[in-house]
Formats: C-alpha cells, sequence, structure tokens
C-alpha cells in the first residue's frame, strides 16, 4: 500500500457571498495549486463533496468541477452524504493513491447554501432524516440536536451554560482564523441571551448557513517528489461508518458510529486518542463537540462539555488535545458539502506550522471527524499526521 499525502491545500471566503459554486471552488483551487503546476498535469481523478442540488438546481458536479478545473477525460465524481460529503471525497481520494489507481487526486467540496434562503437549507438539511418518521412531523436539524442536548444535560447534569462556553471558545480560536466567517469573539452573556432555535440550543449554539468551497490534493510519495513538496502530510489512518438514520433508534448520549469510525481509524495509523494533538470535530451545534470528544476518547463519558477547560484543568481521564482550533463548524462555518475538506484545510496548516496566531505548538498528528445525518447516521475519521 502506497503512503497517501495531503500535499496542497485551498479554500474560498466562507460567509454569505453573491459567487456561485463555480467561482467559490476556483478560488479553493488557486489557492491549493498558487505554487503547483496547473491542476490538469498534476490530477488523475476528482471526487467532490456536495450535500445537495437544491440550493443552485445543480447536479452532475463531479463533470463541472472537473471542467472548472481543466481536467478532461479523468473520472469525477459527485459524493454524498449530508454534511459528511467532503470527507467521504477525501475518503475516497487516500483509498485511490493507497491502491495505487491513481498517482493525483483531487479532494473537493462546494455549497452555495445562501441561494435558497433559510428555508431553502431547511428543507435540504431535512432531506437527510428518515423520510417515514420524521420528515413528514415536521422536525429540524436544531429541534433534533436539541433533544440530544436536553438528554445529555439530564444524564450528566451539564446545562447552557456549559453548552455557551464550547461556542464562546469556538469564536474565539475563530478570530484568529483569516478564513473564518466569524473572526470576532462573544462571551457567554451574548451566547446565553441569544433567541432560542430548539431549546436548550440558542442561536450562538448554531452554525451558520454557509457559502464556500474547499480543495485538497492528495498524491503519492512520486507526485510529492516531482512537486518537490517536502513538507508532507499522511492519512495514517482513514475510515467510515453508518449508524441507524432515524433518531428513534439510537443512544441520545453516546454517538456508537463515531466512536467504531475514529477506533478504526486509530488502529489504521497505530495510535490512541492520547497520541492526538489537534482535533477538528463536527461541531454544527455545540453539543455535538461534547460528544464527538467522548466518541473520540478524548473525555470520560459526560466530561465532553470541558473541551474548554486547559487540558490542566479538565478532569482525570481527559487528553491534552486542543479541539477545533480552526473555530469549527460553529463560527469557521459549515458550507455542507466542504466542511469536511476544510477540516483537513486547518490540520494541514497546524501539522505544517502555517497557522499563524492559532498555532499549537509541536502539533504533529490531527484527528478529523466529519459527520452527516443526525449525528453519527455517517461519521468520516482521518488520521494526519507529519512525516518529514
Amino acid at each position: 500500500m502506497q503512503p497517501a499525502h495531503v500535499l496542497s491545500v485551498g479554500a474560498s471566503d466562507l460567509g454569505d457571498t453573491d459567487l456561485p459554486g463555480r467561482d467559490l471552488f476556483s478560488a479553493a483551487l488557486a489557492e491549493a495549486f498558487a505554487d503547483l503546476p496547473d491542476p490538469a498535469s498534476v490530477v488523475d481523478a476528482l471526487y467532490v463533496g456536495n450535500q445537495s442540488e437544491r440550493y443552485e438546481n445543480q447536479i452532475m458536479y463531479g463533470t463541472l468541477a472537473a471542467e472548472w478545473a481543466g481536467l478532461r477525460n479523468v473520472p469525477a465524481e459527485r459524493v454524498e452524504a449530508c454534511a459528511a460529503a467532503g470527507a467521504l471525497a477525501l475518503k475516497n481520494a487516500v483509498r485511490d493513491v493507497r491502491a495505487g489507481v491513481h498517482d493525483a487526486v483531487l479532494a473537493c467540496g462546494i455549497e452555495k447554501m445562501t441561494a435558497g434562503g433559510t428555508e431553502g437549507a431547511t428543507n435540504a438539511l431535512s432531506a437527510a432524516f428518515e423520510r417515514a418518521l420524521e420528515q413528514r412531523s415536521g422536525i429540524t436539524a436544531p429541534s433534533l440536536y436539541a433533544m440530544l442536548a436536553r438528554r445529555y444535560c439530564h444524564e450528566f447534569d451539564a446545562d447552557e451554560t456549559d453548552l455557551a462556553r464550547i461556542a464562546v471558545k469556538n469564536h474565539r480560536n475563530a478570530a484568529a482564523n483569516p478564513r473564518a466567517m466569524f473572526q470576532r469573539e462573544v462571551d457567554v452573556d451574548t451566547v446565553l441571551d441569544s433567541d432560542y432555535v430548539a431549546p436548550p440550543l440558542k442561536l450562538f449554539d448554531c452554525a451558520p448557513v454557509t457559502d464556500g468551497a474547499a480543495a485538497v490534493l492528495v498524491a503519492n510519495d512520486e507526485v510529492a517528489d516531482e512537486l518537490g513538496i517536502d513538507d508532507r502530510v499522511t492519512a495514517t489512518g482513514s475510515s467510515v461508518t453508518v449508524n441507524n438514520l432515524a433518531v428513534a433508534e439510537r443512544d441520545l448520549t453516546y454517538v456508537e458510529g463515531a466512536d467504531v469510525a475514529v477506533t478504526n481509524a486509530y488502529d489504521e495509523a497505530g495510535i490512541d486518542p492520547s497520541d492526538v494533538d489537534i482535533a477538528e470535530v463536527h461541531d454544527a451545534f455545540t453539543i455535538c463537540e461534547a460528544l464527538l470528544a467522548e466518541a473520540a476518547g478524548f473525555a470520560p463519558q459526560g466530561h465532553g462539555v470541558e473541551t474548554v477547560r486547559d487540558p490542566s484543568e479538565r478532569s482525570d481521564g481527559w487528553t491534552d488535545v486542543q479541539i477545533n482550533t480552526s473555530g469549527g463548524l460553529k463560527a469557521r462555518g459549515h458550507p455542507i458539502g466542504a466542511t469536511g475538506l476544510l477540516q483537513a484545510v486547518e490540520a494541514h496548516e497546524q501539522l505544517t506550522g502555517r497557522a499563524g496566531d492559532r498555532q499549537v505548538d509541536g502539533a504533529e498528528t490531527a484527528l478529523l471527524i466529519n459527520e452527516g445525518g443526525l449525528a453519527d447516521a455517517a461519521t468520516a475519521a482521518h488520521v494526519l499526521t507529519t512525516q518529514s
């Protein structure tokens, strides 16, 4: 099996923009290839994560992304797992390079969410829920995650202030991230005073509707040598698992699918949770960060809300990991199909020492967790490490 390296990354601006998906993708691609030859001379295949055709009334994103990148007569596919689409594109790229099917694969993600307004985004996201039991009841993503949050708070004596502190931490991180949609700090009172979206979740507990794109070049040693890239970030663990789609069939305080996906990625990489220096986890809602910190083995069950504390102040059983240094989905932004790849962008910058004011000293190993559907309906986990 050949090693699969993340050699270069790029992203568009994130937020509410007038730019169409094509221009968002072009911006991400231009950054990823700023110091490289034209994509057509490097890339053998392409995968694009895209959650929904409803936003721009567009399918065939594989063909379009290849066309926009100047690629001809290469395999190019759209992949979908709701908000895990971007990480699924990354998984496919890693798999192909490892297997020797392709030497260099472009994993990218595109979403123009604001095109449909709030109602359009709500309807598109609701398509990720089970039709017979959940969609027809009118349930939405915030209300489903509110069920998880309410149950978690009941079981583990947490409260809305604990969740608010996660939002505060991620806004603080985003303030140091020039890519972030919200580059400003907030305080606990601001979060707690914001309107309820679905109790106990308030507006500042929820990731925003975001436009954006990301591009990640995955390639083998030969391509890395040809391109003269010495800072190689290697995908040493990669796993995707699914759980039941309907929330009625879930344990609301234990995301089993994420636990399995992360454990598989750890096993493949030959590491354990204590080896992870930074983690980008899927905090579409603040409760997600707490649940995924526990699923990843960073925290004992019921203590995931301590992600906001300095490692020296956390409960026994916690590791020293720093979580969502990018600001996470909550403050960096959440352009659905691109989100999993934006996690890889942050990891690459951290592991190559390019993260600026948010740099974690000595970061060598990163974990990425990208979810689709409610919590762990689909979970993609990747371990990225530096390799000299």
